[in-house]
């Protein structure tokens, strides 16, 4: 297991102090990634550096997108943290079912903006729902201090030596790249097909079926199979 394989993703953070006081923690537990969607602050500038205390190496080697999709398509597990419970067939987890993860592959922390957290939308791309437990009557964390608290949570976890996974060695897990492949092909041929009405209705269909992929753990022959039925299906027409 690498520190290596950890990102940690902050979507449309609002304050540069924030950002930088993020790359700070990364570092003090010693990860390296940190993944920004569509900041608000000018990325980087001034204030980002002197928050980070000595963090600038995270900063300087961070990644920039302009969406959830494209910044999650490399990231084999998604956790979007929230502290707010979703009504949504998700699963939801613990910081102490943090051991549970295969952090043998690529695994992104998902955290939302200071003034709003993470939506429904973006909640749809992730394999799991993680929440801080708190005081119920003030549940509000800053964005850093959430960070850290996994930060430090993950770090324990990869000292410690586990078992190796029982999993068949011919069973590979589908990466997120070939699962948005062939949710995108599911979804062309069902706008082929009118499928999405009314039309004020797709967004929430559209984050439905995204669950449903997502937290299949799909193989990647299981997606390849999918990806050809949703191809011969347009065919057919």
């Amino acid at each position: 297991m690498s520190k290596n394989n950890i990102s940690f993703i902050l979507h449309r953070p609002q304050l540069s102090e924030n950002i930088g006081a993020c790359a700070r923690a990364i570092k003090n537990f010693s990860f390296k990634k940190l993944i920004l969607i569509n900041p608000k602050p000018i990325f980087p500038n001034d204030k980002i550096f002197a928050t980070s205390a000595g963090a600038k190496n995270i900063i300087h080697q961070s990644k920039v997108y302009e969406n959830t999709e494209k910044a999650l398509k490399d990231v084999d597990i998604v956790i979007a943290t929230s502290a707010r419970f979703r009504n949504r067939n998700i699963k939801h987890i613990n910081l102490y079912d943090l051991k549970k993860i295969d952090f043998k592959k690529k695994v992104g922390f998902l955290f939302g903006s200071e003034a709003s957290g993470l939506s429904n939308d973006e909640i749809s791309y992730a394999n799991y729902t993680l929440q801080i437990p708190t005081n119920p009557e003030f549940k509000s964390l800053n964005l850093s201090h959430s960070l850290i608290i996994i930060a430090q949570i993950i770090s324990s976890i990869l000292k410690i030596k586990t078992k190796p996974f029982l999993k068949s060695k011919k069973i590979k897990s589908a990466s997120k790249k070939e699962i948005h492949s062939m949710i995108s092909l599911c979804i062309n041929n069902l706008e082929d097909i009118n499928f999405f009405k009314p039309k004020e209705k797709k967004p929430i269909m559209l984050q439905n079926l995204r669950n449903i992929f997502y937290k299949m753990e799909l193989s990647d022959k299981e997606t390849r199979i999918l990806s050809s039925v949703f191809a011969s299906l347009s065919k057919k027409r």
